[in-house]
């Protein structure tokens, strides 16, 4: 159309303006766009999910390793304390044993068992009575079988009225019994078993006075090898200890008995066969005692399933063929090389050593 308002010669038509081209309204994704989101997305996902899990994983394993390195402080203090009791003799009966001092390790015709003994790769079976008899193969590990006496002094009486010693069985209890005579002793055995319907091994305590020891029950959980050597003086493996006599007075005094322990032996090798007062002799020279654990947390505490072998005494140089009182790994005695089934177990080995501060050589 044309627009002028002047006369027809002098008007010009005015080009028309070119219209804008709408643009065209998105209707969707396509195939490939479609795919290519989803991939992205998942990958997203995935790699949040592989952090959460490492995380996870991450925590447990921090919180297995706590839980283990508490256990085993807690193993270590309570083993410590019954060693320091071990052998005590209540002041009651102290001059009694002072007037025995040096002779035969007999009083009035008897001869108890000594305060520390134990029974390689085993495990007390509940009974009445506390019987050597009775014990059988360890469940876990070849683990080994520790028993610790003393007899309990009462020193003080409670707000209550009630005896009190400040001294402990194995459960943590207080003693708050008065012996009634010298071999009236507490007593507290320590050995790794399982449960009859707790399929976790853990290292279990029997404790009672005498030779009266009640059913044992689970202490620390998730210890499966228990190792315990003993630190003798003078004490050849298998055979009774040779006395030298020093003076009328104290004829059984040895002159060479320094109490510091010179190899470190076995629960087998302490026994002399068919002598058993020789074999009391050996455990009555025991100065301080090895203790080698091996515990382990839950399962999934850790992503590692490789085949592991632990030491809980620690690994011979390559030198040493683990010989009679070196103390480490040994054939001989299964139980310090331990190869656990891979599990996706954290484990941790725990070493220390009791040094025994009463004497155990003479009498009780």
């Amino acid at each position: 159309m044309t627009i002028c308002q002047h006369p027809a010669p002098f008007c010009r038509q005015k080009p028309a303006l070119p219209q804008p081209i709408a643009p065209a309204r998105q209707q969707g994704l396509t195939l490939v766009e479609l795919m290519v989101a989803m991939a992205i997305s998942l990958l997203i996902t995935l790699a949040a999910v592989a952090a959460l899990i490492v995380s996870r994983q991450g925590f447990s394993a921090l919180d297995a390793s706590s839980e283990l390195r508490d256990n085993g402080r807690f193993a270590a203090d309570l083993l410590q304390r019954l060693g320091g009791q071990t052998g005590y003799l209540s002041a009651e009966y102290v001059i009694e044993e002072a007037r025995l001092f040096g002779q035969p390790v007999k009083v009035s015709g008897e001869d108890p068992e000594p305060s520390v003994m134990g029974v390689n790769n085993a495990k007390r079976i509940a009974g009445t009575d506390f019987d050597w008899g009775k014990s059988a193969t360890s469940d876990f590990g070849s683990s080994d079988l520790l028993v610790f006496r003393f007899l309990p002094s009462v020193e003080f009486l409670d707000g209550s009225g009630n005896p009190q010693s400040g001294m402990i069985n194995c459960a943590g209890e207080f003693i708050d019994y008065i012996p009634t005579d010298k071999n009236d002793r507490a007593i507290s055995v320590l050995y790794v078993a399982k449960g009859t319907n707790d399929p976790e091994p853990a290292l279990y305590c029997a404790r009672g006075r005498a030779d009266s020891v009640a059913a044992g029950q689970p202490l620390i959980h998730g210890v499966e090898n228990f190792q315990v050597l003993y630190g003798v003086d003078r004490v050849t493996p298998n055979a009774a200890p040779t006395v030298v006599p020093v003076t009328p007075e104290l004829p059984s005094v040895d002159a060479k008995d320094d109490a510091v322990p010179d190899r470190y032996l076995r629960a087998d090798q302490m026994t002399v066969s068919g002598d058993p007062v020789g074999t009391y002799a050996n455990w009555r020279r025991v100065r301080s005692i090895r203790i080698g654990m091996v515990l382990r947390g839950p399962v999934g505490s850790t992503p590692d399933r490789s085949a592991q072998t632990f030491y809980p005494f620690g690994k011979a140089k390559a030198s040493s063929t683990g010989t009679e009182g070196s103390a480490f790994a040994s054939a001989n005695d299964p139980g310090t090389i331990f190869s656990p089934t891979p599990d996706g177990r954290l484990r941790q080995v725990v070493t220390f050593t009791i040094h025994l501060r009463n004497d155990q050589k003479h009498g009780l």
